[in-house]
């Protein structure tokens, strides 16, 4: 079965940087892609990045452009959420996520699998 696990949350100062991870496995189809999402306290889960596993195209929040940077490794077993310059309404469990996602990638309703989640904090 496929499984998610995120992790590399943490407590971190305005400004600084943090690296989270998604350890992937059993997926069955390479059409999958894997997706970051954030939900902060009191808000919608949103959507932050997204990398297609078959071509490695990128997506990001536009309140994270510049900043964020997603990443996968050879042999697709890990994707990265390089976060920098990290602001504290960046606040949130992240969690990561895998569909097959042919429509808007920053939809919940793409993504049939789902991470536990990891906690950023940035302070001010």
């Amino acid at each position: 079965e496929v499984q998610l696990q995120a992790s590399g949350g943490g407590l971190v100062s305005a400004g600084g940087s943090l690296r989270l991870s998604c350890a992937v496995s059993g997926f069955t189809s390479d059409d999958y892609a894997i997706g970051w999402f954030r939900q902060a306290p009191g808000k919608e889960r949103e959507g932050v990045s997204c990398i297609s596993r078959s071509d490695d195209s990128t997506y990001y929040a536009d309140s994270v452009k510049g900043r964020f940077t997603i990443s996968s490794d050879n042999a697709k077993n890990t994707v990265y959420l390089q976060m920098n310059s990290l602001k504290p309404e960046d606040t949130a469990v992240y969690y990561c996520a895998a569909g097959l996602v042919h429509g808007l990638w920053y939809s919940t309703y793409e993504y049939d699998y789902w991470g536990q989640g990891t906690l950023v904090t940035v302070s001010s």
